[in-house]
């Protein structure tokens, strides 16, 4: 079960990174800006991350199996949607559309381990999660810049509303959740549910994650999923294919990466510590990427860095469920999930924004891309260390 609704996770994570490989066909055949490229692929998250409370509450009152059949489609008529589309509008409402759709896919593979596996074996099963998601990425390396290559972008969009299909198809074969342990209580209604969901902003400590978790994981998607891509293709030469080869590297890299921070937690106090320490240092390596300009091997090397030391994001959903209560972690996971990819989105949109201003005042716009990049993950890093911690962490020392 779990599997099947990884398959609609890695679908989303082949969405969500499809741009940095398209990003040179839609600026052919509609003449986008930077900024209109950066909005493009920002709608995505900002769609998805707005999403989250709405699937969060959904899942709490009608299951993770109703909630992902219902929204799934819309990405397959987005997508389909997207083959098609004559013009920008209808590129953008493809786009939005299967933000939608995909808003509920890895949210469900969260809470699902959650209620279903040992709390010991949380952090190593979400690192899998997230690996095997992770195969979506590598649809949207080599194989999607070869495929695009030699037909076109649109090609791409269509291959992904066949596979959503057949996702969707293997969740209503497969997926039946199991009872819980401890039967949940009466069902709550819609005003109570979004009540409970306010009352998490209350808490101090709440800021702290959410700030961090705006940027940290939207860092590596504007890298992956929007910037490798035209940053190797213009600065250096790259073909398509070979640009895409390196995002494939850092695809496979980001199977394993997760799973192996997660095997390696150190427990609920010296976590927040290992994630400030990697969050830093993630920064650094995005702003020497930046300044990095005439060395290709370099700025390699540095995206395959950037992309293993970047499972360390998946302590902090370990950290999430550390610190709150039981009956708050489906809510606190998908408030954390709706601020991580609502982080993607903004972060991808001033991306391109900046991208645009640079271009206009005659700098190379990669520069100011990474260092802006690092700028947000330092501050949400600070931010993460200095605001209140959960006072639950003390008493699991």
């Amino acid at each position: 079960m779990l599997l099947a609704l990884l398959s609609a996770f890695a679908l989303s994570q082949s969405y969500r990174t499809v741009t940095a490989i398209i990003a040179t066909g839609l600026q052919s055949d509609f003449g986008l800006s930077s900024s209109s490229l950066g909005a493009f692929a920002g709608l995505f998250g900002l769609a998805f991350g707005v999403m989250q409370f709405f699937m969060g509450i959904g899942m709490d009152l009608y299951g993770l199996r109703r909630t992902v059949l219902s929204a799934f489609p819309l990405a397959i008529a987005g997508a389909a949607l997207s083959a098609w589309a004559p013009q920008y509008g209808w590129l953008m409402l493809g786009q939005m559309l299967i933000g939608v759709g995909c808003a509920p896919a890895f949210l469900a593979c969260t809470v699902f381990i959650a209620r279903h596996f040992p709390a010991g074996q949380f952090a190593f099963m979400s690192g899998v999660g997230l690996g095997v998601g992770g195969l979506g990425l590598l649809f949207t390396g080599t194989p999607l810049a070869w495929l695009v290559q030699h037909t076109s972008w649109r090609v791409a969009f269509a291959v992904l509303a066949g596979l959503s299909a057949l996702s969707w198809l293997l969740i209503w074969r497969c997926v039946h959740e199991p009872a819980l342990a401890t039967p949940p209580a009466e069902r709550e209604r819609w005003g109570a549910a979004v009540r409970r969901f306010g009352a998490l902003f209350t808490l101090p400590h709440t800021w702290g994650i959410l700030l961090l978790g705006m940027v940290a994981y939207a860092a590596f998607l504007s890298l992956r999923g929007l910037w490798i891509g035209p940053l190797l293709i213009e600065r250096y030469g790259f073909s398509l294919v070979e640009s895409g080869n390196a995002a494939l590297a850092m695809s496979l890299i980001s199977l394993f990466s997760p799973a192996c921070f997660g095997h390696f937690d150190p427990g609920p106090t010296r976590r927040r510590r290992w994630v400030v320490n990697f969050s830093l240092l993630v920064a650094s390596l995005y702003l020497v990427l930046g300044l990095s300009t005439q060395h290709a091997t370099l700025n390699v090397a540095l995206v395959l860095l950037i992309a293993t030391l970047s499972g360390y994001s998946v302590l902090q959903y370990s950290d999430v469920r550390a610190s709150y209560p039981p009956d708050l972690t489906g809510r606190a996971l998908s408030v954390f999930t709706m601020a991580m990819f609502l982080g993607v989105g903004l972060m991808q949109w001033l991306t391109g924004v900046v991208a645009g201003w640079a271009q206009a005042q005659g700098h190379e716009p990669y520069q100011a891309v990474m260092a802006t990049i690092a700028a947000m993950l330092a501050l949400g890093s600070c931010a993460f260390r200095w605001l209140p911690a959960s006072p639950m962490l003390q008493q699991q020392k």
